[in-house]
């Protein structure tokens, strides 16, 4: 038995939920379900942000706000004018979710539970009439005449309107192949680098904020970097890793990282603090007197790195010794030899070559009626609540598109 529907949508996730709750707020009388292939729908909403669900980020500037995506700047900028960070925060709050912005931007649910959302979400879809139908992984889609056929392992379903939002599924890439789209070949985004040093070997979660750069490229960001128990993780890591996600696949993750733990200061401007440091702090111990808003223990490591014993005086460190701190202080170099996914915030760079998507509808130039939202795209942005943005955007667009011309 083929059950029939206006609109089916491929995957339970963010994009997929804004996607219907909006088609059907849109115009009531369409008959929509979302079809999920795991037991649980919006599992990477669950995880996000720590289980709190970091909703989007406090960028509220169309123009500002894409450059946060190392992939989709450019696509994103018309979209952004149309669904920015401001209508998210509107949106949330006429569905009853207040929302709050933190220090560095990120905005959450002022419960701090992604629950909140998912409540939220499945609230809607029950009151709106929406069927959400898990169990459901897809087998096959057929294209008709003016409509598409989709086969689970459960059972058949036809619409008029297509929905894409199935994330980084590698089988629904081959699907959408067969359909004549390219896909620009996945790979991770948003990792942690793997480290064995013994500059850093017992400082598990020691921060400061440095500014980092891949050697003998043009890859550099900068943020607070974190100590980890693998290696180095943090804002200023994972911005790297996203921004080289490419450049470092084809690395195979082996290169060296160029650590300026003082960030922003250069080797000759640190050279002539400390030696006027040494001058008129001659008599005391330099392992005790840290010249800069700077990790104690991390302080004591690179002067063992400098070759410079814990009970030195500074009137007795050496010419060379200084040389070799600040070169520690600001060119560590460290080998970096594999990569850790960031939490389960799993992302991809790679998906649905965006030159085959028309960004006013979100909707497939090879194939009317067949749209696209959130990760299964060639999109994906650093850490902060970019990439939920990039998903609710996505859905908000293809729900005025489905339903512009359609009569109420």
């Amino acid at each position: 038995m083929i059950v029939n529907y206006d609109v089916v949508i491929v995957g339970g996730g963010a994009a997929g939920f804004f996607t219907a709750i909006n088609v059907v707020e849109n115009n009531p009388k369409l008959k929509v379900a979302i079809l999920e292939r795991g037991k649980e729908v919006l599992s990477k909403v669950r995880v996000s942000g720590g289980g709190r669900c970091n909703v989007t980020h406090a960028c509220f500037i169309p123009n500002d706000l894409v450059k946060f995506y190392p992939r989709g700047e450019k696509e994103l900028r018309g979209p952004f004018h149309q669904f920015c960070s401001g209508d998210t925060i509107e949106w949330f709050e006429k569905h009853g979710v207040e929302l709050k912005i933190e220090e560095d931007g990120r905005m959450f649910p002022v419960t701090d539970s992604s629950q909140t959302i998912i409540d939220c979400f499945l609230s809607a879809t029950k009151k709106l009439g929406i069927d959400v139908l898990t169990g459901q992984s897809v087998q096959s889609i057929f294209k008709g005449e003016n409509y598409f056929k989709i086969e689970t392992n459960q059972q058949s379903f036809k619409c008029d309107k297509l929905v894409m939002t199935t994330g980084s599924n590698p089988k629904i890439w081959e699907m959408m192949t067969g359909f004549g789209h390219s896909i620009v070949e996945p790979v991770p985004s948003l990792f942690t680098f793997n480290i064995k040093d013994n500059r850093i070997k017992d400082l598990m979660g020691v921060s400061a904020i440095a500014s980092v750069k891949v050697k003998d490229s043009k890859l550099k960001a900068s943020g607070p970097l974190l100590i980890t128990h693998w290696g180095m993780s943090g804002p200023g890591i994972l911005r790297l890793s996203a921004w080289g996600a490419r450049e470092l696949a084809t690395k195979k993750y082996q290169f060296t990282l160029q650590v300026n733990w003082l960030n922003d200061l250069d080797f000759d401007t640190v050279l002539d603090d400390l030696k006027e440091i040494k001058e008129e702090n001659s008599k005391k111990i330099v392992s005790k007197f840290c010249p800069f808003d700077f990790p104690k223990r991390l302080w004591e490591s690179l002067l063992l790195a400098s070759e410079i014993k814990p009970d030195t005086k500074w009137a007795d460190v050496s010419k060379k010794q200084l040389t070799d701190l600040v070169n520690q202080l600001t060119n560590g170099q460290f080998q970096v030899n594999g990569k850790s996914t960031f939490k389960e915030e799993f992302v991809t760079a790679g998906g649905i070559d965006l030159k085959e998507i028309n960004f006013k509808t979100m909707e497939s130039k090879l194939h009317p009626n067949l749209f696209f939202a959130g990760e299964i795209l060639n999109i994906d942005a650093i850490t902060g609540g970019f990439n939920f943005q990039n998903a609710w955007t996505g859905g908000f667009i293809v729900a005025n598109a489905i339903t512009e011309n359609l009569p109420k």
